[in-house]
């Protein structure tokens, strides 16, 4: 049997010899679109605050760091690019191709690796061993930048949504409040709980058990 070397699904092809499935493969591909467009996102953060200067209402304590250090390190030499270039390199070296030469900016450099790895991601999927390890490391190197530019929203369970949909039932979705927001709205009927609401709906959600029925 075999299976794909990034998510470990069965593959179901004519050929014994494939090492990605086409879910990870165009995962992959889409990983690669986006890796120009997340190094230069991540010039934003390089202020140490992870906020541009200018929006800093802050006075630090101590003398800051010259750069934010994850998102020098992703922009730096051993960060995206070198990772890009790395497997450009490898890829051309086991398809018998000469080595591809690094010139120019960073953020070409960053371009022009991605791209040739996705133009030849149909021969990786189906034709290198390498082909899982290298998806697996793009994927993580994303997950790496996301993180900084884009980190997951905070939010707080409260309950279950009592508004009353079509049919006359309770919606009964599970309600969160997002960290910094003064709404909360139903994800699923798309009723909204504004601050003036959270008294009469925490009464809703959490009844007093001592009320007399």
């Amino acid at each position: 049997m075999t299976t794909c070397g990034l998510c470990e699904r069965e593959l179901h092809t004519d050929t014994a010899e494939h090492h990605l499935c086409p879910g990870c493969t165009k995962a992959t591909a889409e990983r690669l679109d986006r890796m120009p467009k997340l190094y230069a996102a991540l010039a934003a953060f390089l202020h140490p605050t992870g906020r541009r200067p200018e929006l800093s209402r802050t006075t630090p304590v101590e003398a800051p760091l010259p750069a934010s250090e994850p998102a020098l390190s992703l922009r730096g030499p051993g960060g995206i690019v070198s990772v890009l270039e790395d497997w450009r390199s490898a890829m051309q070296h086991d398809r018998g191709w000469g080595q591809p030469a690094a010139t120019g900016t960073t953020e070409r450099r960053v371009t022009v690796a991605a791209r040739a790895l996705s133009m030849n991601l149909d021969w990786i999927a189906a034709s290198w061993p390498m082909a899982g390890a290298f998806a697996e490391e793009i994927r993580d190197l994303e997950r790496s930048v996301v993180s900084i530019v884009n980190p997951p929203v905070k939010t707080t369970r409260v309950g279950y949504c009592p508004a009353t949909v079509a049919g006359g039932e309770q919606c009964g979705a599970v309600l969160r409040a997002t960290a910094g927001t003064a709404l909360i709205r139903c994800r699923w009927c798309g009723t909204s709980y504004p601050p003036e609401t959270w008294l009469a709906l925490a009464a809703t959600l959490h009844p007093d058990p001592t009320a007399v029925k």
